[in-house]
C-alpha cells in the first residue's frame, strides 16, 4: 500500500481547517447578530412609537421642538373606533391596542375586496385609533392614520381634518420608499401646502378628494376637492388618491366620519 504523500495530507487538513474556522466565525456572527436584533427591537420599538407621535403632533398643528415629545402627547386624545359601525369602543385600552397586530389576525382583521382595494391594503384591522385635539370641550381636528401602495413602496401618513369631518386642516406622510427627487414630492412641504382648506365630500356626501395630473387650474369647478399632482410622478400620485379614497371610503373611516357629518358627538 503507498504512503501517503505528507504535502497532500497537510493540504487537507490546512482546507479542513479553514472551512471549520469560516464555520465557526460564520455561526458567531449569526449568534451576534440575532442577539443585536433581540436586544436593539424594544428600541426600535419606542423610536418608531415616538416618531409615529411626533408625526401626529405635526399634523395636529401643536408639535413643539422643544419639548419632550411624550410630555405634548398627552394633549392628544386616543380613541378606538370600529370601522364598521363609525362608533368607539370604549371598552378597548387604546394604549394597549395595537392595529398591526389586530391586522394580522383573522379574527380581528377583514379581507378588502379587490374592487375596493386599489390602495393594495389587503387586510385591515376591523378597529383603528384616531387621535382627537382639543380646545377644552370642542375638538379642533380628527388625526386619521392612512396607508396605501405609490409606486415602489407603502406610503404611511396621517390625515387631520377640521371637526366637520370633511374639511382637510393638514397631511403628512411619514415614512414611504418612493423615488428621490421625483416621487418623494408626498413628504415635501411645498406640496403638503396645498392640502389645508381642500374638502374631502362634495354636498351630496360622494368622496370627491384627489391627487390630479398636474395642476388644478382655479377656475376648475372641482379646486376645492382636487390637489396639484408632480410631473413624472403620476402613479405616486395616483397611489395617494387611492389611499384617500379607500381610508375615507366606506370600508375605512367613511361609517366614523358620517357620524361626525350627522352631528354625532366626537
Amino acid at each position: 500500500m503507498p504512503e501517503a504523500d505528507p504535502k497532500a495530507m497537510a493540504k487537507r487538513e490546512g482546507v479542513a481547517r479553514t472551512l471549520l474556522v469560516a464555520l465557526l466565525v460564520s455561526l458567531v456572527c449569526s449568534s451576534l447578530v440575532a442577539s443585536a436584533a433581540v436586544v436593539l427591537k424594544p428600541l426600535q420599538e419606542a423610536n418608531a412609537k415616538l416618531d409615529a407621535r411626533k408625526n401626529i403632533l405635526d399634523v395636529a398643528g401643536v408639535f413643539d421642538p422643544d419639548r419632550d415629545i411624550d410630555e405634548q402627547f398627552e394633549s392628544i386624545e386616543t380613541r378606538v373606533v370600529d370601522l364598521e359601525t363609525g362608533t368607539y369602543r370604549g371598552d378597548i385600552d387604546p394604549d394597549a391596542f395595537d392595529p398591526e397586530q389586530a391586522r394580522k389576525d383573522p379574527e380581528q382583521s377583514t379581507a378588502v375586496p379587490p374592487e375596493l382595494d386599489a390602495a393594495r391594503v389587503g387586510r385591515r384591522a376591523d378597529r383603528a385609533l384616531v387621535y382627537l385635539v382639543r380646545d377644552g370641550d370642542s375638538v379642533t381636528r380628527i388625526i386619521l392614520p392612512v396607508y396605501g401602495y405609490g409606486l415602489w413602496s407603502t406610503m404611511y401618513g396621517f390625515l387631520a381634518l377640521e371637526p366637520d369631518g370633511n374639511t382637510v386642516a393638514d397631511i403628512v406622510f411619514y415614512s414611504h420608499a418612493e423615488t428621490a427627487g421625483i416621487g418623494d414630492f408626498v413628504s415635501k412641504p411645498k406640496w403638503r401646502s396645498l392640502w389645508p382648506a381642500k374638502r374631502a365630500f362634495d354636498e351630496d356626501g360622494e368622496l370627491m378628494l384627489r391627487v390630479v395630473k398636474g395642476r388644478v387650474s382655479p377656475d376648475d369647478p372641482l379646486a376645492d376637492y382636487h390637489v396639484d399632482g408632480v410631473s413624472g410622478a403620476t402613479l405616486t400620485g395616483n397611489g395617494v388618491t387611492n389611499l384617500i379614497q379607500y381610508w375615507l371610503g366606506p370600508h375605512g373611516f367613511g361609517p366614523y366620519l358620517r357620524e361626525i357629518q350627522q352631528g354625532a358627538g366626537i
